[in-house]
């Protein structure tokens, strides 16, 4: 009988936990709910446990992200995302090489496991978690060496979320030039999109087509990964929505008839993307900053010091 009670007192409890969760989530679908508000609800729910554990919240972020990413596809002209790849690309392909030389270094010189290292290299580099996995199997990684990498990169992309916008205004940036910065200096696609889009429409979009051209660059070093540790190539998974998106614009491009619908599709996208950001935050524990560590913390903050500065230098100068 008293097994009984604390099952349906769990039950109740478990019940409560998931109304107030459900009753946020569709909250930051609203445009009451900005990008950085939601990911500080989610890491507030997470705190006090309200999160349901039977939500696989990385696997459902992992689907819901791909999803907003091609529908923001939709609302990216095909001319300006091509213009701005072509003169960016160089700028993309320095800070790649660049951060990946730098954080090698910076992993001898710190004492720090390499594999560790190369991870947080490769997410700062690229574009985070999603690099990350990519580059972990390949070089067979092991999960305390993913899970450091994960919550080093997760910790700055959050305050990602609120530094780059404030920073970008101080310095009265142009909707372009913010674009470019925040897509070269973010780690993760999601706090790219959800910093451009907190500073305009028009950065929204240079942001998200140029992050997604470094994103590509997860596939070669993924292989070059794999050849320096001698891991395995077999296991370098390639991120389809990526291919999704480039076929978002193209439609919106040949099909201009149908422009109605892809501004709804736009904006339905920009919102989904902040239930992204709640979740995401909703995944950020103190016990995940904790395990962490000194010393991967401090080489991701060093890799993004060096990449956020020396790209804004470079755009400051080039693109005023």
């Amino acid at each position: 009988m008293l097994t009984n009670i604390k099952k349906i007192k769990l039950v109740k409890q478990a019940s409560k936990k998931d109304v107030v969760f459900i009753a946020v989530a569709v909250l930051c679908l609203s445009p009451v709910i900005s990008s950085p508000i939601a990911l500080i609800l989610g890491f507030f729910l997470a705190t006090l446990g309200l999160v349901p554990r039977q939500i696989n919240l990385n696997a459902l972020t992992k689907k819901l992200l791909a999803y907003s990413i091609v529908g923001l596809g939709f609302g990216i002209n095909l001319e300006q995302a091509m213009d701005a790849s072509k003169g960016n690309m160089g700028l993309i392909i320095t800070s790649i090489f660049s951060t990946l030389f730098f954080g090698w270094l910076l992993t001898k010189m710190m004492g720090i496991e390499s594999k560790t290292g190369h991870l947080i290299a490769s997410g700062t580099a690229i574009c985070g978690g999603s690099a990350i996995a990519a580059v972990a199997p390949a070089i067979n990684a092991k999960e305390d060496h993913t899970s450091h990498a994960l919550a080093t990169v997760f910790i700055l992309n959050s305050v990602a979320l609120f530094v780059f916008p404030l920073i970008g205004h101080l310095l009265n940036m142009s909707q372009h030039a913010f674009g470019v910065w925040s897509a070269i200096a973010i780690h993760d696609t999601s706090s790219v999109v959800g910093a451009a889009s907190a500073y305009g429409n028009e950065s929204l979009q240079i942001a998200t087509t140029l992050k997604l051209a470094r994103a590509l660059w997860i596939i070669p070093i993924a292989f070059l990964s794999a050849l320096m540790f001698k891991g395995d190539s077999k296991k370098i998974t390639i991120p389809l929505f990526i291919v999704f998106y480039c076929v978002a614009i193209v439609i919106a491009h040949y099909l201009p008839q149908f422009s109605g619908l892809y501004q709804e599709v736009f904006s339905a996208s920009k919102r989904l993307l902040v239930l992204c950001l709640f979740l995401i935050g909703s995944g950020i524990t103190l016990k995940k900053v904790r395990a962490a560590g000194f010393k991967p913390l401090l080489l991701g903050i060093i890799l993004w010091v060096i990449i956020g500065t020396s790209s804004l230098a470079y755009i400051q100068v080039f693109m005023p």
